[in-house]
C-alpha cells in the first residue's frame, strides 16, 4: 500500500516542538490524532518538527531518508525502541533523540510503514 503524504496536512500541522536533542520526552501536540490516524498524520504531528515534513531533517533532527535509516541498518524495531525510549545520538550531531510521548504502539506501527512506504517511494539520499 503507497501512502502519499498530503500538503494540506503537512501546512496545518506546522507544530514546533521544543524538546527535540534533550532528554525529556516530547509532549503531546496540541493537535489531537484520531485514534485510528494514519501513519502520515502521525508523523507530521509526532516527527516532522525534528524530522521535516518531507522526512529529509531539520536543523534538530536527521533525515530519514540517510541511507544509515535503511531496514538492513535500522529495522523496524530500532524506530519502535527509539520511539518508545527515545535514542542515544549516534550517527549524527543533533542530541540524544528523546521518548515520543503519549504515543500509542498502534500509531508507532503506522508511522514506521509510513517512513518504509515513503523510503521505497523517494529512495534513500547516500
Amino acid at each position: 500500500m503507497r501512502i502519499i503524504c498530503v500538503a494540506a496536512i503537512a501546512a496545518s500541522l506546522s507544530i514546533g516542538l521544543t524538546a527535540c536533542g534533550q532528554d525529556d520526552p516530547i509532549a503531546a501536540p496540541p493537535v489531537p490524532l484520531a485514534a485510528d490516524a494514519d501513519g502520515a498524520a502521525v508523523y507530521q504531528a509526532r516527527c516532522a518538527s525534528c524530522h521535516g515534513e518531507d522526512l529529509r531533517g531539520t536543523d534538530m533532527g536527521p533525515s530519514q531518508l540517510s541511507i544509515v535509516y535503511e531496514p538492513g541498518h535500522h529495522g523496524d524495531e530500532s524506530y519502535r525502541s527509539a520511539i518508545r525510549n527515545g535514542a542515544r545520538q549516534h550517527h549524527w550531531g543533533f542530541g540524544n533523540m528523546p521518548p515520543v510521548a503519549d504515543i500509542t504502539d498502534d500509531q508507532i506501527e503506522r508511522v514506521i510503514v509510513y517512513i518504509r512506504a515513503q523510503q521505497e517511494a523517494l529512495g534513500f539520499d547516500r
